[in-house]
């Protein structure tokens, strides 16, 4: 089975995550870059601003194909209770290419049922989702076996 690890992460926090699952499923990692900052203090309440409005975000060029692959996990962090733009609009762009998804999402503490939710309602419902606290990533304290399966 061919699979892609799609992120956004705005610090380290998903990408390690995400990383450790393509590294776990032999999956190519595709990293979502977008057109707008969201580094720094400015940029993280660009960040909130934007979840909130749901804004639509410009995305650089991507390398893979999702229709190309049998299985998409789809990971983000979670901003102001959504899933981070970057990802949403990747999604919006790219929901007739998923045969199959996972989700993933890391937060500081909570939002992640509504952010799941958002995922599910603008793509399809996931195979399987994985939530993680910024805490339990920084400490590899969590076993993705269940979820890789």
């Amino acid at each position: 089975m061919k699979s892609l690890v799609v992120y956004y992460s705005r610090s380290t926090i998903t990408k390690k995550l995400a990383e450790k699952i393509a590294n776990q499923t032999n999956a190519d990692i595709e990293e979502i870059k977008p057109k707008v900052n969201y580094q720094g203090r400015i940029g993280y309440a660009r960040a909130i601003k934007d979840a909130r409005s749901a804004k639509n975000i410009e995305l650089e060029t991507l390398k893979y194909n999702p229709a190309d692959y049998d299985v998409i996990y789809l990971g983000a962090p979670v901003w102001a209770s959504k899933t981070a733009n970057p990802l949403i609009s990747y999604i919006k762009q790219n929901k007739n290419n998923f045969k199959n998804v996972k989700f993933f999402l890391t937060a500081g503490s909570s939002g992640f049922e509504s952010s799941f939710e958002q995922m599910e309602n603008e793509s399809q419902k996931p195979l399987k989702t994985l939530n993680l606290t910024t805490k339990e990533v920084k400490q590899d304290n969590y076993d993705l076996k269940s979820f890789i399966s």
